[in-house]
């Protein structure tokens, strides 16, 4: 996780674009389709108020601002776009009092981190917002190790989706995070749990209020670019950004 935060998320599932050379000028049919897929979701994702320096391309995914990860084969929304009110992506999650959570066994070293990150939601007052761990082959949330994704990013997560779906996995770099204090570890996989929920990052410029919850917030778990260095626990506005979005 590169950040922790308050703003929330975006997008998820992409067809990867494949782009080859040839003499021809005819363009095969399925690249066609791909290529139109990416501009699209190019184009939404920058209608959201990133620009082309904070989106990178990463095999089927695109990272967005960092550690928020959207899938190239995503589903367009045809709902002319998310809610106008953020520090948020828009897009709700459902089963918001029951999301599934299913520990990797590359990660079950930091079980007390998680456990400690899924505390901090799932006690915020007045909010429905619940974790649940589990074993199981069904789960909405996968966390498992990823020590490939950047020298300096401590986590990434998919955003929620427009289709009321938690962002479905989370990549903690472990090999860049184990040096740090419990609190800063913990810090990174609740500010990646907060994406999976749809929060952006609380210090985006691009980012718009959660109704009645407007305004900057250094003390954000959900500010972006304080990897190892931000709060170590949910804020205020936080949690009041937490309880107007997944109210009892």
């Amino acid at each position: 996780m590169k950040n922790l935060f308050k703003s929330i998320a975006l997008i998820a599932v992409f067809a990867i674009l494949i782009t080859s050379c040839s003499k021809k000028n005819d363009t095969p049919a399925n690249q066609e389709v791909k290529t139109e897929q990416k501009d699209k979701v190019l184009a939404y994702i920058k209608s959201l108020g990133f620009t082309d320096a904070q989106i990178v391309e990463k095999g089927d995914r695109y990272i967005v601002d960092g550690d928020m990860v959207v899938d190239k084969n995503m589903e367009i929304p045809t709902n002319g776009g998310p809610k106008t009110e953020q520090y948020y992506n828009g897009y709700l999650v459902t089963n918001s009092n029951n999301i599934l959570v299913k520990v990797d066994a590359s990660i079950t070293s930091m079980a007390a981190e998680i456990n400690a990150a899924i505390a901090q939601w799932n006690t915020v007052p007045n909010s429905k917002i619940k974790f649940v761990l589990t074993t199981g082959s069904t789960y909405d949330i996968l966390i498992k190790v990823d020590n490939t994704i950047g020298a300096s990013t401590c986590g990434q997560a998919y955003l929620s989706t427009s289709n009321g779906k938690a962002g479905s996995v989370i990549w903690i770099n472990q090999a860049l995070i184990q040096n740090n204090s419990f609190a800063q570890r913990t810090r990174t996989i609740t500010h990646e749990f907060g994406h999976t929920i749809s929060f952006k990052h609380t210090n985006q410029s691009t980012t718009i209020n959660v109704p009645g919850v407007g305004g900057t917030d250094t003390l954000s778990l959900m500010n972006g670019g304080q990897c190892g260095s931000g709060a170590t626990v949910l804020s205020a506005k936080d949690k009041q950004a937490t309880a107007v979005l997944y109210p009892l």
